[in-house]
């Protein structure tokens, strides 16, 4: 039985005259992994930030893990985990103590910061390094702990904003087998990526021009759809009718 966990109706966000995200709608499922494509300019970044309590919509309606982005947006952050490009972690902190500070900022309890710190790193295998300041890591390292303490403290929804930009393919593999393992437990996946290969795997893709989704159904629809033998070739299809460029 399907569950929306993510619902936007309409959602609109203008700045002045230009119109950023023009009444986009569209459902995610509980445990599915949800891609969110467009190119620079398209809009994408603005919605995630209204969904993510970030930014006030100017019309239209949305709810995140069943909370209003009007007026639950501290509630949708509880109940949301969030990593970017830049991976979301302090360089000058150790690995455990960017484990803690993110779990107490989701109110977390010391105790349960404690044990799941420990299985953590364990996990990872990171336990010898649990002392070394992440400016050490190497970036594949980085980028698997980011993704973990975003999901530390189990969230109904993750949002993945270009998450594996700058990483070698197999690296980006591998995180993707996190993912998977997140999806397993019944955690949203949100993400946004330039990669086209990692749109294929997704469970659905929406692609968005100039502040419109243009397309939204799984990999293999959208192929099919638009007579292509990849994803690539269905983004190049829509996108080159863009006339916007900035994001």
């Amino acid at each position: 039985m399907r569950e929306a966990v993510i619902t936007a109706n309409k959602l609109t966000k203008k700045f002045g005259d230009f119109i950023a995200t023009n009444e986009v709608s569209f459902e995610v499922d509980k445990g599915e992994i949800f891609g969110f494509l467009g190119a620079n300019g398209a809009g994408k970044t603005t919605a995630m930030r209204m969904l993510c309590g970030l930014s006030m919509p100017s019309s239209g309606s949305a709810t995140v893990a069943g909370f209003d982005v009007y007026k639950q947006t501290e509630k949708i952050k509880q109940n949301i985990g969030y990593m970017s490009q830049k991976f979301s972690l302090y360089e000058d902190l150790t690995v455990s103590e960017n484990i803690r500070f993110y779990a107490g900022i989701y109110g977390m309890a010391r105790q349960a910061i404690k044990e799941k710190t420990a299985q953590l790193l364990n996990q990872l295998n990171l336990t010898p390094e649990a002392n070394t300041l992440v400016k050490a890591l190497p970036l594949g390292w980085k980028q698997k702990l980011a993704f973990s303490v975003a999901i530390f403290h189990e969230p109904k929804i993750v949002f993945l904003d270009e998450p594996t930009g700058g990483v070698d393919p197999i690296t980006r593999r591998e995180f993707w087998n996190l993912i998977y393992r997140a999806a397993e437990r019944g955690i949203t996946i949100f993400v946004t990526t330039h990669y086209m290969d990692e749109a294929e795997y997704c469970n659905r893709v929406s692609i968005m021009v100039d502040g419109k989704i243009e397309a939204l159904d799984t990999p293999r629809n959208l192929k099919k759809t638009f007579n292509a033998t990849s994803m690539d070739e269905v983004f190049l299809q829509l996108a080159r009718g863009a006339k916007r460029s900035d994001d």
